[in-house]
């Protein structure tokens, strides 16, 4: 409906590029508001199997910590960190967002989104390093939606008003599981990966069409394909698994030593 030019991506039938183009769509997600579709990512919870007291967020990050680079254990209620899995000799297997949850009864989880061109991969060296010790559950079946640019607060904020003071306290990096007023929860991130503000946030697949028509509906938001999504990130320097880094590349000769 939206004129987009379909391709194959990672077994994804996705949008390239709408009918306007990709540097149109670059430069309107600087200015204004840019809508990906970026259900094809792997997001992902990994719990403990009991509320775990005052060291679960300890236990679980015990778990994952040795499949990465960064300091998982030190992360903040609420907080968001870039990080690198990696095989046994350093090499880089894909990059992912770990976040930890802010809500005091769920401090026994992480949520974690990885690459779509990766995922299966990295959710069965997940699973295999929290047998016995955690559950990884899948959350790729339903819609994964960033909303990028400096509109992109206003937007989410329209759409969702009982939890736009929420969304506003929000900083970068940080994830958040809002209630909404239908009685859902809405897991949301203020992240992505284009250089602007923005939100990624889950939705379940039943939910997903009609609130992206909706979304769709504000004059400020046009939806973008992966060329600009890809030309964006270029621009903003941050690396992709795949075109700028593999096995064979360690994150220090990434320049991405600040990960580790």
């Amino acid at each position: 409906e939206q004129g987009a030019r379909m391709a194959g991506f990672g077994g994804y039938d996705m949008p390239i590029q709408y009918a306007t183009g990709i540097l149109a769509e670059h430069l309107w997600t600087r200015a204004s508001c840019g809508l990906f579709d970026v259900s094809h990512m792997g997001p992902c919870f990994l719990d403990l199997p009991e509320l775990g007291g005052a060291e679960a967020h300890a236990r679980i990050a015990a778990v994952f910590e040795p499949l990465v680079c960064a300091d998982i254990r030190g992360l903040k209620p609420g907080e968001q960190k870039l990080t690198l899995l990696l095989n046994p000799a350093g090499g880089v297997l894909d990059g992912l967002m770990v976040a930890r949850p802010a809500e005091p009864e769920s401090q026994r989880r992480l949520y974690i989104v990885v690459n779509a061109g990766t995922k299966e991969a990295d959710f069965a060296r997940i699973e295999a390093a929290a047998s016995g010790q955690a559950q990884l559950t899948r959350r790729d079946a339903g819609a994964l939606v960033a909303l990028q640019g400096p509109q992109a607060e206003a937007v989410l904020a329209a759409l969702f008003p009982e939890i736009a003071s929420d969304l506003s306290a929000m900083t970068f990096m940080t994830y958040r599981a809002l209630t909404l007023r239908s009685g859902g929860v809405l897991h949301v991130t203020r992240s992505g990966y284009t250089g602007e503000d923005g939100f990624e946030f889950q939705l379940e697949a039943a939910e997903a069409e009609g609130v992206v028509r909706r979304l769709l509906a504000d004059a400020r938001v046009k939806p973008i394909g992966l060329g600009a999504r890809d030309s964006v990130r270029l621009e903003a320097r941050m690396c992709l698994y795949g075109h700028d880094l593999d096995e064979t590349t360690s994150p220090i000769e990434a320049a991405l030593a600040w990960t580790v």
